[in-house]
């Protein structure tokens, strides 16, 4: 017949041998858990956030919830850049080219003088674009708002936004990541404001010393970058 013996910790181990479960290594485990928990919530809020989609996918008429929603994730992701090494954060603003008058149009440059912008650790904007100042691995991100005037009927509006590398180890550009959208899908709002809309784009990309990175709109007519709703920025993990 096996005899038991008490051991501390609530636990019996066979032939009268202890075994032990300190209460630090229970709340090492415990810990753990707990971290493992947090990490998966964030990223599922995360991605959330950067889906681009709300519950029902469908495009929505601008809200003041909708204002609000975009200016804390413009806020968190400064805040979160800003602890950053090397790091950068620009807004947009849309100004007129030059185009003779009637050729003109508008284009969207992106600052780091304005709002909430900045640029640390050696990155730099040059000509558009934002040059990566070391080796390593980046979050990128970025954020096109759109403000469409619909027609009576539901006449589809393709808004595209994407960000681009140049980098000289592969030659030349190519997109690094793009999403379209799709505006006026139903009818438009009763009050006039037209349909609101705005594109996510952000991931973890391998990026060399030198490399560039810069944005291209398929409407920059249409873009709001009032109060830092159009922005762009990336910051080294």
């Amino acid at each position: 017949m096996v005899e038991y013996a008490s051991a501390p910790g609530g636990v019996e181990a066979p032939g009268g041998v202890e075994k032990t479960w300190t209460s630090g290594w229970m709340w090492k485990v415990s810990g753990s858990l707990l971290l493992l928990l947090a990490l998966g919530s964030g990223a599922v809020l995360f991605t959330w956030f950067f889906s681009g989609r709300n519950p029902s996918g469908q495009t929505r008429a601008q809200s003041g919830s909708d204002r609000t929603g975009e200016s804390d994730l413009q806020e968190t992701l400064s805040r979160i850049s800003s602890g950053a090494k090397a790091a950068v954060h620009l807004e947009g603003s849309c100004d007129e080219e030059d185009g003779g008058g009637s050729g003109g149009g508008q284009r969207l440059r992106w600052r780091a003088d304005q709002g909430q912008a900045f640029d640390q650790g050696g990155f730099r904007l040059w000509n558009g674009s934002v040059v990566v100042p070391r080796s390593g691995l980046y979050f990128v991100y970025s954020q096109a708002s759109f403000r469409v005037a619909c027609g009576a009927g539901p006449v589809p509006v393709p808004l595209s936004h994407g960000v681009w590398r140049h980098s000289d180890s592969q030659g030349g550009g190519a997109p690094l990541m793009s999403a379209v959208r799709s505006a006026c899908r139903g009818p438009a709002p009763a009050d006039g404001r037209g349909w609101y809309d705005a594109v996510y784009l952000g991931g973890v990309f391998q990026l060399r010393r030198g490399d560039r990175l810069w944005t291209e709109t398929n409407r920059p007519t249409l873009l709001e970058t009032d109060d830092g709703r159009t922005f762009f920025g990336a910051f080294a993990l």
